[in-house]
This record gives structure tokens, sequence and C-alpha cells, in this order.
């Protein structure tokens, strides 16, 4: 198989200096789709954690608003992947989410979980579903990338390494992944809205089985699903392993395929980084 170019672009970059560009082309270029479905499952997983889910069912906006905040979490992120995190945009996306954020009383070991799951959501979707995995290069620009991120949002003590950060994600969900209530119903909400891109309503019944075939037995427990049959685990990983195989051939795309230049009906008239997010203060 040739190389395509923007994953030979990428080898010639240094992590340590070129973080940000590398994860630009990784998201935009490299795995459009892939990163979006990873960074959507790395949302979800979030919802294991029972004082998670309840603090966003006690807002509503996951309940009441849920295209509103899946839209608004996506184009924050999209904002500052995709001009830096200290450019204008950036720095505004960055303050926007902070001071969303710091209505509410999060402790500094959930921001640090929450920051894990973009780091190895992507990581572990590509070994299994994507056309290729990340090169250790990749790996260490997206670690990096996050550790600055973190700072711009004040997180402290951060792991400094890959192997530190994902023992401490496993060790986090293996201490505080459990089944509540509140789990079900925020994952309920948001499964409704990332299945109706693909199926109408009324089949919704047929994608749930799905869904939770591309999750691992950890996240179904604690989100009260049940376990898929095994012909259908198997027959989901046969196409997703089809999928990727032909997405290996197919090139790359040479227009950037942008999260914030997608049409969204939470603004069909467009946004203001202002806007985005709930200002629902915290208790």
């Amino acid at each position: 198989m040739t190389i395509k170019p923007y994953t030979k672009a990428i080898t010639g970059l240094n992590p340590r200096s070129d973080y940000e560009r590398i994860a630009y082309l990784l998201t935009f270029h490299c795995f459009p789709w892939d990163m979006e479905k990873a960074l959507e499952f790395a949302l979800f997983r979030t919802f294991a954690v029972p004082s998670v889910s309840r603090l966003l069912l006690a807002t509503g906006e996951f309940v009441n608003r849920t295209q509103k905040r899946y839209d608004d979490t996506e184009l924050i992120l999209y904002e500052i992947l995709e001009n830096g995190m200290d450019s204008v945009r950036g720095q505004a996306a960055i303050a926007r989410m902070n001071a969303m954020h710091g209505r509410f009383k999060i402790s500094n070991e959930e921001y640090l979980y929450v920051l894990s799951t973009f780091i190895f959501e992507p990581i572990r979707w590509m070994d299994q579903w994507g056309w290729r995995p990340f090169t250790p290069i990749e790996k260490e620009a997206i670690l990096i990338n996050y550790q600055e991120l973190a700072k711009r949002m004040g997180i402290r003590e951060v792991p400094d390494s890959l192997d530190s950060f994902e023992a401490f994600n496993v060790a986090y969900e293996r201490a505080h992944f459990s089944f509540d209530p509140a789990n079900k119903i925020i994952g309920n909400k948001t499964l409704e809205l990332l299945l109706g891109f693909y199926l109408p309503e009324k089949l919704f019944g047929l994608g749930r089985p799905i869904a939770y075939c591309l999750m691992d037995s950890r996240l179904r427990q604690a989100m009260g699903y049940p376990h898929p049959p095994g012909l259908l685990v198997f027959l989901v990983k046969v196409v997703m392993k089809v999928r990727a195989l032909v997405t290996g051939w197919i090139p790359e795309p040479g227009k950037p395929v942008l999260g914030t230049k997608r049409k969204r009906s939470s603004y069909p008239k467009g946004y203001t980084i202002e806007a985005l997010g709930t200002n629902t203060p915290g208790k």
C-alpha cells in the first residue's frame, strides 16, 4: 500500500513542537470519520461515571437540549483543533469552556479522566477499527496536545507519559465505573442522537444493539446495557474491518473535513463562540 501524503507528512514532523499540526492532520485529513466517532465514544464513556452523569442530568442540558449540547461540545473542541490553542478563536473557545465548567463543582481528578478519554479513545479506536493504527510519533503528539490544553484549563498533576496517563485512565475506570440510573438516562439520549445521524427513529431498536457491539463489557455494564448476541458482534466486526480495509485504499481528503463548517441544526444561521455551551449556574 502506498503511503498516503498526509500520513507521510506527519513522519517529517516533530511531536514536541508540531503537536498541534499533527493533531490537525490526523483529525481533518487522515481520519476524519474515525476521529469523530472516537471522540464521540470518548464523551460517551464519561457517562459511565455516576458523578459525571448526575451532574449532566442535574443541568438538564443533555436531556432537554441533547443536539445543542452535542454541537456545543464538538464546536468548542473543533475551534481549538482547527485554529490552534493560542489563536484568537482557540483562546476564545478555551475561555468559553473554562467559564462554562467553572460554574460547576468538578474535581481535578474528573477533569484528568475526561482529558484522558480524548487521548486514549482515539488511540484504541484506530487500533481496533481504523485503516491503520497511530504511529508512536502521532501518539506522542496527541499526548502533548492535550497536556498543553490541560495547562490552559488549569488542570493539575497531569501525567507526563502515555504509560502513566493510561495507567491513570484504567485505574480511574476500575474505581469509578458503576451503574447509576443517571448513566442510562444521559447515555440513552445521546445514543438516540448519534443513531439519528444514520437511521430514522423507527429503526433505533435495530441500531442500538449494533452500537452496543462497539462498547466494551465494562462500559456496557456501567451503562446498564445488555451484551449483544455473539453473531451480531462478529458481523459488526467484519463490517468494520472491511470498511477499514476499503478506507485504507481511498485517498485522504485533500481538503480538510472541518467540523466547524458542518451544517448544524442547533445553529442554522451560524454561531458565535460566546454563545456555545450552557449558562445554567452550578450548585
